[in-house]
This record gives C-alpha cells, structure tokens and sequence, in this order.
C-alpha cells in the first residue's frame, strides 16, 4: 500500500475510533489530570509555576493608570479579589451591546479602547497575556460557566462543527484526537479532551505563556489546516464549544502544560 493509502487508512480507523468514544460531558476531564504528579503540584505552587510571573505583571497593569491623567482598571473594579472573582469562568460569552462573541482577552482589549481611551493591546501581546493571566487567576478554582443556549447558541453550534471537521491534508478532526485517542501518547505529551481551563499557560514547549488560541492555531498547522487569526470568529467559537465541554471543571488560570 503507498503511504498516501496508509495515511487515509490511518485517518479512517481515526474517524471510527472518534465516533465510537464520543465522552459524555460529565467525563471530560481537565488538562490537568493529564500531566505528571510533579507537574501537577508546579502548576499548583505559585512559588515555581512561571506562569505567575506574568499574573504579578498583569496585577501591576490593572492597578497602573495608563497615561498620567487617565484611569486604572481598579479605579472602576475595586478590591478585584471579590469584584471579580469568578468572572473569567463565564467568558466566552455574548456581549449584549453587539452581539459578538467575546473571550476574555476581547473584554479586555474592548475595556481598554472603548473606557480607557487607549490603543489595544494586541492579540499575544505581553501586556494582554498578563492581564488575561491575573484575571484569570482570580476565578482560580471555581467552576466554568459559560452559557451555550440563547444568544450565544450560534456560536457554540459554529464551534461544535469546528471541533467536528476533517480538516487539512492530514484530514483530521479536533474530535477524533481529543474524544477518540485521549490518554494515548502523541509526541511524548498524553492526548487530553481538549479542555481550554488552564490558558494562559505556561507551555514547555514554549518556555512561555501563551493564550488559547495560540495552541489552537498549533493544532490547525499540525493537522497541516488552515491556521486562523488569533480572536478570529472560528477559534472564538471553538473556545465556546470547548468551554461548553468543560462545563463544571474549575478554572485552572495559569496552567502549566507540556
């Protein structure tokens, strides 16, 4: 058999694989139970997870007025600790002005330009990782929450037909890897369900924090697929179907992965 047979084989037996697995939601699991017991505990202990490096900065950003005569974001969200506790665990979510999908770094970016007079940050900037880090991080172990129905219905069935596609050369699915082939080893790293609680991250493989999106565009190019523009409408729907996924799992912000 040539290897353009044995790769639409391979791709096939996925396919089967996939639809044979599909998780119920109440199996999904976390990240996190995927790693090693001694990245679990890094993750956990803000004294050697490096991505609390960047919650410090985000923290310092929040309480910095941007300009001499401007306001801070704590100037508007006193006491942030119990203001907005458990916020990040609702985004992705509709917002009502527009009616477009925000995540939280599109909240962020929105508060800034729109209240604070300010040019965005910018998708993967390091300002943005910050602040979406800290933020995060105040909902640290609180269940995600997001809602899937109403408004925000189209976008979650948008993602859900994401996750679902065979894309790109290698004609594969988000589905077939993370319903069909979890726990099983690709590259050294263990195969997850795909749950997005713990972005930002610290990756390994990066020596860096990085958002969501950025591992998903990491995806798209391994699956030799269309790589989107960070806060693009397909992986922010994406981000909805996966957090619909994780319904319940607590906020991991920032996470540590392989």
């Amino acid at each position: 058999m040539s290897g353009r047979g044995r790769l639409i084989q391979g791709a096939f037996a996925l396919g089967l694989a996939a639809l044979a697995a599909v998780p119920a939601l109440s199996e999904i699991k976390s990240g996190t139970e995927f790693l090693s017991p001694d990245m679990r505990r890094q993750q956990a202990d803000e004294t050697r997870n490096p991505a609390f490096f960047w919650v410090e900065q985000g923290r310092e950003l929040f309480s910095r007025k941007p300009t001499p005569d401007g306001q801070a974001c704590v100037s508007c969200h006193a006491d942030p600790q119990q203001s907005l506790r458990g916020t990040a665990a609702h985004y992705p979510q509709v917002d009502a002005a527009t009616a477009k999908l925000l995540n939280l770094e599109g909240r962020i970016e929105q508060c800034r330009v729109e209240r604070q007079g300010q040019p965005a940050f910018g998708y993967e900037s390091p300002e943005l990782l910050a602040m979406t880090a800290y933020l995060g991080s105040l909902s640290r172990g609180l269940p995600v929450e997001v809602k899937t129905d109403g408004a925000a219905k189209p976008y979650y069935e948008a993602g859900k037909a994401f996750f679902e596609r065979r894309q790109g050369q290698l004609n594969l699915s988000c589905q077939q890897c993370h319903d069909g082939l979890v726990g099983q080893k690709l590259r050294g790293d263990t195969v997850s369900h795909g749950a997005g609680t713990g972005y930002p991250a610290y990756r390994l493989e990066w020596n860096d924090v990085g958002s969501l999106h950025r591992r998903l565009r990491a995806c798209s190019l391994g699956v030799r697929a269309t790589q989107f523009d960070y806060g693009s409408p397909e992986y922010l729907a994406l981000e909805l179907y996966l957090a619909g996924r994780a319904k319940g799992l607590p906020v991991e912000t920032p996470g540590m992965r392989r």
